[in-house]
């Protein structure tokens, strides 16, 4: 590349700049290639034009160089330390986490799926989750998919995108601004309103350009302009434009299968086309019809693989070691030799500290070493308590708490426990609650610091140490010299010969995270240092270096145990020098002429980043370099590395000395040092496939899946091993199979302290041959290492048990799926050292699942292209699917003290959902391959065989009905008056003055009263008014406008008087018109209203100019106020010709988004009035209160018309009142002492939830419910048990019965099929197998039993109705252990649709219809739309018979088939809310055969994506099924009618439509 004239002419900032680019260059933070784009960006400014020389063609000719590494794992170190200014390191490739085979097969694993490229849909993630800059934040939306380079692109672009925007996509430009949520633009915003009309001017002429021409488009329900946030008011949504009473399916049938639907600019929708494509897109076969009773889903269990390789070599014979020679002046006890050094040698120095700048600081000798700990011995058995009580006792154990930099102080806390003979239990730094476990199981009481140490603890106020999480009490003891009594001359140690007593516990933390300690006795403490001193070859006087962790494991049998027996010289270098100076221990190896050093492939690592710092530096002196972690899968290459960059500095090869650990087994195998000319000891080639079947097979063929693997040496002297099984009983190996690790010998550990049946399997393995007989009688100690014994006795470790990840019977290492992550080019996405693999357990199988910390400056492109080839290079290398990959922010991982990744914290965080990744993506269709097979249709069978085969089994037909309303003797009211109008004038003239109606405010006050005569001369006003002013004839259509309250019975009433057919429609809401009133437009449209009555109030709302930007204001037909009223007679009061004649129209949205009217006549009017005054026992002296919507159903029946009828008196609450006073309902019905009060789903959770924690209160303000009798939730949905029993129990304090609440059950073709009432047996409730209840079964399980879903009866059959239970397909009866729909015969049923288009036919059976054969086959029925099952109760009914109970499931049309199999939405959320706190909401719904769920966060958007995977976990693991989609979004999205029911089609629309704004969507591969 051309240089610009010099560089010191250029400007200051562009040379800090190329300075810093030096500086990440060589920390290896960016590839070369990034480093010369971005220094090529920054000299073109100054570079002559025509020097500008092709740099892609530049980069082609050089050769490559291996990726440069990535800086140490610690980031913060290598910005902060000016040491690391330096020019690139030669061939320094990250050679920690690179094992040849990876890099290589990886990239040609990615190369072969290059050429069958999937197209990956990428997750879309709203830009404020993670803002960047504020700059970005107000860009216009993104139309692309994904952008370019961003910054510095997008800024220029910005402009002209600016301009195409406005031009391509007005309106949703003028939507986004009119939310209010310009800022928090989501990145999948390009938001599209039906077909655009060119710019328009507001976003209700966008309404009015789309919503009537296209129907594309229902008033979006989020739209609130005050706070997008806030739920709107429960507002009936409209539909899209199915007016005419078809179902939605039938219409949205082109949309479903195809993405043809939904506006092309819509990303949603090319994003789950793309989620297709890479699916293959499964069959839907119908749902089956009939099948065996015992049906049970079966999962899949993966059949074993024919072609599986199989061991083949002859059952192992344990490995012996040579034997342990017996030198002459090997002390008795390890306390013996630190006597004799420090008595005799006291100058000798015996271990040297570092300060942080690694500089020695301080040098303990052998003298110094003895006085320290026997004054601390001394100290600690006769100065803690009184001579009567001491503290401690021998064989007590103490914790040892000392920083990971002060070695000195631990090695006299150590010894001086030794020398006690108490029992030292080092641990990492206070405050993990693991350790507390650990600690609690030992017995420990107390604990030893340092001054330094214990300052820095957490205090409570009064300056006690903080009582740590899950810890026992414990005393904190500290060990600096001027805190110890110096011992009496004549008071000496007990040190007897080694024997089996306990000497130390070393920690360890298992795969589930729990820490367990490894009791080593005295005797293998001695032996183990004997062993090693054997195989060392260590002499008197020796220097040694240690980096390792001197707390445990090869650190401290080296550096502090080995070191006394020998009396070595270590020099201690801590983890922290290491990160400011990673060169510390080869410059100390220079330094003293240390003989060994003990390392990590880590060490190694940085040391070779790090050698430039140090030319002169020389590892002439090194006979052992002994590498702790040889066993890893990438030492290999780490090992080789280090040597050919310090050959030239002196290094042996033969000095490089691999060995194995374990805590449990201590040291298991490590290599001899070399005798120099030796040939190198060999490497093993192995197959991966081969491994992930435990069998040893010399790769030969196939280079891309092959591990290369180092020995570990020999056993160790006076050892013997083995390998077994590494699952059930340990049964020895062939020679060509891996195995576990076995190792006996005196020199390993005795038990998990405290914790006696683990020790059994893991301490005292007699191992068995194939028959199942013990081979010996030695007992072995597992190693936890995955292995076997290769020629020459060599040892060869591929793994850890810890780390195996067993999926569909096949075994992975969690080593070697991080080193082929890492192979994937991840210097710009990822950090190196931070990668945590583990299996989580979901359905029936382990999944892998990938976890690594994203750099902050990795761009979203960028980590989403990572990860997708990282799946890629696992599934070619390893033949195995990633269920999960997340990645997280910089420095977020919880990591061990030093400094590498707590893997068991990091699955704990994951599965409780608080991991917190800014990245993530699912592939449970690939991975999840034991999913039961789809149910299939048996074809041929029909209805009547079903029938038949029923009956042959003994099963009742499914039916039930309510008392007969011939025998039950009414009051001559029902013969004198046949019509409601009748009835009130009735009412008016016998009882004037009798109060029928009173309506209370938000304090609960009464502020309106109706009595007979009142209501009647009201109702004649409002029908003069209907003649005169409107001008309208009987049967003409009347939209009635009020809010809930008086003035809507009386309009009611005055239509009736008047002809006319009232249609009470819900007002529109002030603040959110144009959500609102286009529903109000479209009933009023669709009713064909002649006039609307409504408030003066209302009246100026519906012509205001707010209202014009919403509808076409002109169009309304007459507005008439009732607010002053001209008194004025009726000529006469209008009577119906027939009873048949039409009353009123019932209009309501259901929750599939359909707008339907029905029809309901005179006599429907009068039967349903007198089923409910029967059932409930109304007459006139009752009083019941009402806390109910009066617009629909059974809502506005109670609301207007049962008081008229049985003469009792309502008291009206409307709910929105609760809203300001929740107290209102319930102190409402206590101070009036009601006996039956009627309310709905939403009023009770409002309670719940704003009431649940103040009963004290409610009991202080004198409220108490013990009148009441029944408290009824109107609904037409399957009981919401759990909202009704937590209201029953939490208000049972203030008297409330528990047999109190109930539910009742309506649909549109008959608003009452049943309503619990007075008399007859209390709500049943059953336990239900969910499994199947997706094959259309009822099967009765037990409380508690999995799988098991609880429902309750929904009321009491109102007297006159019948119900049977009918196959929705073949409209055959079905038997009661079906689920069915639920088909009516009552004489209150409605009689039709009211429709535009008289196009009935496609509803004519909703009414009339009848069963295709059985006894009932000539009764007339009504179809309700919901599935339900009726079951025979042990309860007598009111006629003496046995009570036949009716359940309802839920609606059929909300139903989703998914796998041939039939599933309730409200199933799938309740798993979902589950699995979450923050999860507010949640509503599915399908797709394309895609499940797609929409969850509300109503925590941080940093939990966002915590969601996606626990909510495909749940799904998977109760439903058997696979999310397709998760959408997180704000809380409030999730549209909710007026009943509290969602509306999940309206929602889907939305999400097509793309108009939710989430917060992220996730699409599952």
């Amino acid at each position: 590349m051309a240089e610009p004239a010099a560089v010191s002419s250029l400007p200051r900032e562009v040379r800090e700049q190329l300075a810093e680019l030096e500086l990440e260059l060589s920390e290896g933070d960016i590839t070369q290639k990034g480093y010369e784009k971005k220094r090529a960006k920054l000299l073109a400014p100054y570079v002559p034009q025509t020097q500008v020389v092709d740099s892609a063609l530049q980069k082609e000719s050089k050769p490559q160089m291996p990726v440069p590494s990535a800086a140490p794992a610690s980031a913060s170190s290598s910005s902060s330390s000016s040491k690391f200014h330096r020019a690139r390191s030669g061939g320094a490739r990250d050679e920690r986490y690179r094992s040849d085979i990876h890099t290589e097969a990886v990239q040609a694993a990615l190369a072969k799926h290059k050429e069958q490229k999937m197209a990956l849909p990428m997750p879309t993630k709203r830009r404020s989750t993670f803002v960047q800059s504020p700059a970005d934040a107000c860009t216009p939306p993104d139309t692309s998919s994904a952008s370019e380079d961003e910054g510095s692109l997008r800024r220029q672009a910005a402009l002209s995108a600016a301009l195409h925007q406005s031009l391509q996509n007005a309106e949703s430009w003028i939507n986004r601004s009119v939310q209010g949520s310009s800022t928090s633009s989501s990145a999948s915003s390009t938001l599209s309103h039906g077909e655009g009309k060119g710019t328009s001017g507001s976003l209700a002429d966008v309404f009015a350009n789309t919503r009537i021409e296209s129907f594309s488009v229902p008033p979006d329900v989020t739209a609130t302009t005050s706070t997008p946030s806030a739920r709107p008011a429960a507002i009936d949504l409209p539909p899209s434009g199915i007016v005419k009473g078809m179902h939605k399916g039938s219409n949205r049938s082109s949309l479903m299968d195809t993405a043809d639907g939904v506006p092309v600019s819509s990303r949603v929708s090319t994003k789950i086309q793309q989620l297709l494509n890479t699916l293959k897109r499964p069959k839907r076969p119908p749902l089956k019809e009939f099948f065996v009773d015992d049906f049970e889903e079966i999962v899949e269990v993966p059949q074993p693989d024919p072609n599986q390789p199989k061991p083949e070599g002859r059952q192992m014979t344990p490995v012996k070691g040579e034997p342990l020679g017996v030198v002459c002046n090997w002390p008795p006890a390890l306390e013996a030799a630190l006597q004799r050094w420090g008595t005799t040698q006291a100058k000798c120095p015996c271990l040297t500290a570092l300060d942080v700048t690694g500089k020695p600081v301080y040098t303990l000798t052998y003298g110094k070493l003895w006085s320290r700990s026997l004054k601390l011995a001394y100290t600690l058995l006769n100065k803690l308590g009184t001579k009567n009580e001491p503290v401690l006792k021998p064989g007590d154990r103490v914790a040892l708490v000392y920083p990971n930099n002060d070695p000195v102080m631990f090695m006299v806390a150590f010894y001086g426990c030794l020398l006690a003979e108490v029992i030292p239990v080092p641990i990492e730094d206070a405050g993990g609650q693991q350790i507390g476990f650990l600690l609690g199981s030992c017995g420990i009481a107390l604990a030893l610091t340092t001054e330094v140490c214990l300052k820095g603890l957490p205090k409570t106020q009064n300056g006690e140490i903080v009582q740590f999480k899950g810890w026992p009490r414990l005393k904190w003891v500290v060990t600096d010299s001027k805190y110890l009594s110096k011992s009496p001359k004549d008071w000496q140690p007990n040190i007897s010969a080694a024997g089996t007593e306990p000497a130390y516990i070393e920690y360890k933390t298992s795969k589930e995270g729990s820490v367990m300690g490894v009791t080593v006795s005295r005797v293998a403490m001695l032996a183990h240092c004997q062993a090693l001193s054997q195989a060392c070859n260590y002499s008197e006087g020796e220097t040694i270096v240690n980096v390792l962790d001197f707390k445990k494991d090869a650190g401290l049998w080296h550096g502090i145990l080995t070191n006394v027996m020998n009396k070595l010289h270590t020099i201690s270098v801590p983890y922290s020098v290491m990160k400011t100076c990673p060169l510390s221990w080869v410059q100390r190896v220079h330094a003293h002429k240390a003989k060994v050093a003990l390392v990590k492939c880590r060490d190694l690592h940085w040391a070779m980043m790090a050698h430039r710092d140090q030319r002169d530096v020389s590892l002439s002196s090194l006979r052992m370099l002994i590498v702790t972690d040889g066993a890893n899968p990438w030492s290999v290459s780490s090992c080789d590395a280090f040597l050919s960059l310090f050959q030239s500095h002196g290094l042996k090869p033969e000095a490089i000395c691999p060995c194995a650990t374990s805590p449990e087994a201590m040291t298991v195998a490590i290599r001899r040092p070399g005798v120099p000319g030796a040939p190198l000891p060999g490497r093993a080639i192995l197959s991966m496939n081969g491994l992930s079947f435990g069998v040893i097979r010399v790769n030969t063929e196939d280079k891309n899946s092959a591990l290369t693997v180092q020995d570990v040496g020999h056993v160790m002297p006076g050892g013997m091993m083995c390998i077994v099984k590494p699952d059930g009983p340990p049964q020895l190996c062939k020679t060509d199979e891996i195995g576990e690790i076995c190792v006996s010998s005196r020199a390993g550990g005795m038990m998990y302290y405290g914790l006696a049946g683990v020790t059994k399997n893991t301490f005292e393995v007699i191992p068995v041959n194939s028959s199942g007989s013990p081979v010996g009688e030695v007992p072995f100690v597992r190693s936890g290492l995955l292995g076997f014994v290769g020629p020459g006795s060599l040892v060869f470790v591929v793994g850890k048990m810890d780390g195996l990840l067993t999926v569909s019977g096949r075994r992975h290492n969690a080593d070697d799926i991080v080193a082929t992550g890492l192979a994937v080019e991840s210097i710009k996405t990822v950090y190196r050292g931070r990668i945590a693999v583990f299996s989580v357990s979901v359905f029936y199988d382990e999944r892998i699942v990938v976890v690594a910390e994203q750099r902050p400056d990795a761009s979203e492109e960028d980590s989403f292209q990572w990860m997708s080839r990282v799946l890629q290079a696992i599934d070619s290398i390893h033949q195995v699917g990633v269920y999960c990959l997340a990645l997280v922010p910089a420095n977020t991982l919880p990591k061990t003290p030093l400094g590498g990744i707590h893997i068991s914290q990091t699955k704990q965080h994951f599965l409780e959902g608080s991991l917190h990744p800014c990245n993530i993506l699912m592939c449970p269709h690939t991975c999840v391959t034991n999913l039961p097979k789809p149910r299939q249709k048996q074809p041929g069978v029909g209805p009547a065989s079903v029938m038949v085969g029923n009956l042959v089994a003994g099963k009742r037909i499914a039916q039930a009905s309510g008392r007969d309303l011939g025998q039950i003797e009414d009051n001559d009211l029902v013969k004198k008056h046949q019509f409601l109008t009748e009835v009130l004038q009735w009412r008016a003239q016998a009882t004037p003055d009798h109060p029928l109606f009173l309506l209370l405010n938000a304090k609960g006050t009464t502020v309106c009263t109706a009595t007979c005569l009142q209501l009647h001369k009201k109702a004649e006003r409002i029908a003069s008014v209907l003649c005169d002013k409107g001008h309208l004839n009987a049967g003409d259509n009347v939209v009635l406008l009020y809010p809930p309250g008086i003035e809507l019975i009386t309009a009611f009433y005055g239509c009736l008087y008047s002809g006319c057919v009232p249609v009470t429609v819900r007002p529109p809401h002030a603040q959110s018109l144009v959500a609102t009133l286009p529903t109000v437009r479209m009933i009023v449209e669709v009713s064909k209203a002649a006039c609307i009555l409504t408030t003066q109030t209302l009246m100026r709302l519906l012509k205001s100019r707010e209202a014009a930007g919403a509808v076409d204001v002109k169009t309304w037909p007459t507005i008439i106020d009732t607010d002053d009223l001209p008194r004025k007679r009726l000529a006469q009061i209008y009577k119906p010709p027939t009873p048949e004649m039409l009353a009123y129209l019932d209009f309501s949205v259901s929750t599939t988004g359909m707008l339907t009217g029905v029809k309901m006549s005179h006599a429907a009017v009068s039967g349903l009035c007198r089923a409910i005054k029967l059932q409930c026992e109304l007459y006139s002296s009752r009083q019941i209160a009402i806390c109910l919507d009066p617009y629909c159903g059974l809502g506005f029946v109670l609301w207007c018309l049962c008081s008229v009828y049985s003469g009792h008196q309502s008291i009206l609450i409307p709910p929105m009142e609760l809203e300001s006073n929740l107290f209102l309902w319930l102190s409402t019905v206590s101070q009036y002492k009601i006996r039956d009060t009627f309310c709905s789903y939403s009023v009770m959770e409002l309670c719940t939830k704003g009431l649940g924690n103040q009963v004290e209160m409610l009991k202080a303000r004198g409220i108490n419910l013990s009148c009441v009798r029944t408290c009824v939730v109107v609904a037409e949905e399957r009981p919401r048990v759990s909202l009704t029993h937590s209201f029953s129990k939490l208000f049972k304090d203030i008297g409330l019965s528990s047999r109190a609440v109930s539910t009742t059950f309506g649909s549109r073709v008959n608003v009452a099929i049943c309503l619990q009432g007075t008399s007859g047996p209390d709500p049943t409730t059953v336990y239900v197998d969910l499994k199947s209840l997706r094959h259309d079964r009822v099967r009765l399980v037990e409380r508690g039993a999995p799988q098991s879903l609880l429902l309750s009866e929904s009321g009491k059959i109102l007297p006159g109705v019948k119900v049977v239970i009918v196959n929705p397909e073949t409209k055959g009866p079905l038997g009661d252990s079906h689920l069915g729909e639920i088909w009516v015969n009552s004489p209150h049923t409605a009689s039709g649709y009211y429709t535009i288009y008289d196009n009935e036919t496609l509803q004519a059976d909703h009414f009339n219809t009848r069963l295709s054969f059985g006894d009932a086959a000539q009764t007339l029925w009504a179809r309700t739309g919901y599935l339900g099952f009726v079951r025979r109760t042990e309860l007598t009914a009111a006629s003496g018979e046995r009570h036949d109970a009716l359940y309802v499931v839920g609606a059929l049309d909300e139903t989703l088939e998914l796998r041939g199999l039939r599933y309730h939405p409200i199933d799938i959320e309740t798993s979902v809310s589950r699995t979450h706190r923050s999860i507010a909401e949640c509503a599915v719904f399908t797709w394309t055969n895609l499940l797609v769920v929409v969850v509300e966060l109503c925590g941080c958007e940093q939990e966002a994506l915590d969601l996606v995977p626990l909510v495909t976990n749940v799904v998977l693991e109760e439903h058997y099924l696979i999310v397709g989609v998760v959408v997180v979004v704000d809380p409030g999205v999730i549209p909710i009618n007026s009943r509290g029911e969602k509306q999940r089609m309206h929602l889907r629309d939305s999400f097509l439509a793309d108009q939710l704004d989430p917060i992220y969507v996730a699409y599952n591969m």
